[in-house]
């Protein structure tokens, strides 16, 4: 990513006004990635175009659930060595914080 949004050392996160948000699953072969990436821009303009009704904004934000968890950024973290998921944290308040408070130095 960008300097202004930093990755984590591991690369499961990368940090936005010092939350961590959990990236896609880097297994994920480009074809799919893709093709899930244009299923969450639709999802996410489903929503935009959903306003004022009710039924149809639960049901955008489902397909905008379904797309990121099959992307990995949502659900089960992608990594297999059992270390927790701080997806959301305040990098401050993660083993991560060291590592953040060096960022601008």
């Amino acid at each position: 990513m960008s300097a202004r949004y930093p990755d984590t050392p591991d690369g499961r996160y990368f940090v936005v006004s010092g939350r961590l948000w959990r990236k896609s699953d880097p297994a994920l072969d480009e074809p799919t990635r893709n093709r899930l990436v244009k299923d969450l821009m639709s999802a996410r303009r489903a929503v935009r175009d959903a306003k004022g009704d009710p039924d149809a904004m639960a049901k955008a934000r489902h397909l905008v659930d379904e797309a990121k968890i099959a992307l990995g950024e949502r659900g089960a973290p992608w990594w297999d060595d059992s270390a927790p998921d701080y997806n959301r944290h305040m990098a401050k308040n993660t083993p991560y914080s060291e590592w953040f408070a060096n960022l601008g130095k």
